[in-house]
């Protein structure tokens, strides 16, 4: 099942952060704080500024948490997308 955005809406999907901190200690998930920064899976027709593929930085508490198929995903606003995570300089 492939997850559609209506509107202004893009699905995104969490990025894994690291277990363990730069000294070697590793956390527990229950210390770990969810990283802000989240894949683009799709975009809905209004959507602008984000395509398909993008690393992107959303705020906390703007994207709704949703599971499909057993998978977790977020969808959010364009409005709630702070900005796009590009390589290099």
């Amino acid at each position: 099942m492939k997850i559609h955005p209506l509107a202004d809406r893009i699905v995104l999907e969490q990025l894994q952060q690291e277990e363990q901190t730069k000294s070697g200690i590793i956390l527990p998930d229950s210390a770990q704080e969810k990283p802000k920064m989240a894949k683009v899976l799709a975009v809905g027709t209004e959507v602008k500024e984000v395509k398909e593929g993008d690393v992107v930085l959303y705020k906390s508490y703007g994207p709704d948490d949703v599971k499909v198929d057993g998978q977790e995903y977020m969808i959010a606003k364009e409005e709630d997308i702070l900005a796009t995570v590009k390589e290099g300089k």
